[in-house]
């Protein structure tokens, strides 16, 4: 386990990096790559062009998650970002699903490297490492893709404070380390970038999200669905709960803060209750140095949820009380 709060530090006032070990890559070629994707993704990838990326769902036709991705348009490919743990299985799915389209899936999780580079001085000190002007990376938009020296830098919404993911071709993974510390970024544990993303509210797949889920549960609806493309694979469900249903589902994931006293992150799979009747689950959770706090994600029933009735869970033998900060997605 990394030392959270001793590192916690270089991202509140520098930047740090980390490797991405739970991520993998899947490489889309062919000229009918965009509309192959378009007809089978959630959201909207009519107008990708390279310097862009989106984030989009594959679902199943009964509306539950296969993946998320994050899409990067390429000059000549689209790359997709996607859970190392399914990124297998998704380029198999993908593959069986071509028939005349000039289309091919590829697996290039050994191909390309990914490392996340995180911090409140992160835009900066990238911008050096990278080879790009300054000023390049912090006007850069979400997930708006900068083309620096052998690599190429997307910023995503992973913490509050600003972080960014760096792709390159594995075999300048190493020159690319040295460039980033050269630059004053730090090695940081995998446990930071985790509770940063925890403290933004952002759901990872695999622990707040899985085959089961719905992505609207997840609070994925303004960020990885288009409400005006045309069919991908499990719209109708989507299109049934949000107008006939009102977009109601059975439960949401939201972001919680725990009494200060509680110093253990309570595990995944803690029961939250609420009037002594269970609500939903803790999904994740770490302790904030910066908030004095332990935040998680974890699904509420949509009526609890829905009015921010704050649960409480059982740790360490003790009830404790936690407070809805809203929810995440």
């Amino acid at each position: 386990m990394t030392d959270i709060g001793n590192q916690y530090p270089i991202i509140d006032s520098g930047a740090g990096w980390h490797q991405r070990a739970d991520r993998g890559r899947a490489r889309v070629d062919g000229n009918d790559r965009a509309s192959f994707l378009q007809a089978l993704l959630t959201n909207d990838l009519a107008t990708l062009s390279a310097g862009q990326g989106v984030y989009a769902a594959y679902l199943t036709p009964q509306g539950r998650m296969i993946a998320d991705l994050r899409l990067y348009a390429r000059p000549d490919s689209i790359l997709a970002d996607v859970p190392a743990q399914v990124a297998g299985a998704l380029v198999a799915k993908l593959d069986a699903v071509i028939f005349s389209e000039d289309v091919r899936v590829s697996d290039a999780s050994v191909e390309w490297a990914a490392i996340t580079v995180a911090g409140r001085n992160a835009a900066n000190l990238l911008s050096t490492a990278a080879g790009l002007n300054p000023g390049t990376l912090a006007g850069l938009p979400t997930l708006g893709v900068a083309e620096g020296d052998s690599m190429f830098v997307v910023r995503t919404d992973d913490a509050e404070g600003g972080a960014f993911d760096v792709f390159v071709q594995s075999g300048s993974r190493a020159a690319l380390i040295e460039r980033l510390q050269a630059a004053g970024i730090k090695p940081v544990g995998g446990d930071v970038i985790d509770l940063l993303r925890i403290e933004a509210g952002r759901p990872a797949f695999g622990r707040d999200m899985d085959e089961h889920t719905i992505p609207l549960e997840a609070g994925l609806l303004d960020r990885a669905i288009s409400l005006t493309k045309g069919c991908y694979v499990g719209q109708e469900v989507i299109v049934r709960v949000l107008h006939r249903g009102a977009g109601r589902v059975a439960k949401r994931l939201v972001k919680l803060a725990f009494d200060a006293e509680l110093e253990t992150p309570p595990a995944p799979g803690t029961s939250l209750h609420i009037d002594g009747r269970e609500s939903g689950r803790i999904t994740s959770a770490a302790r904030s140095p910066r908030l004095g706090r332990v935040v998680a994600l974890g699904y509420l029933a949509r009526e609890d949820a829905d009015a921010a009735r704050p649960p409480a869970a059982a740790i360490d033998g003790r009830e404790w009380r936690a407070e809805v900060l809203g929810f995440a997605g």
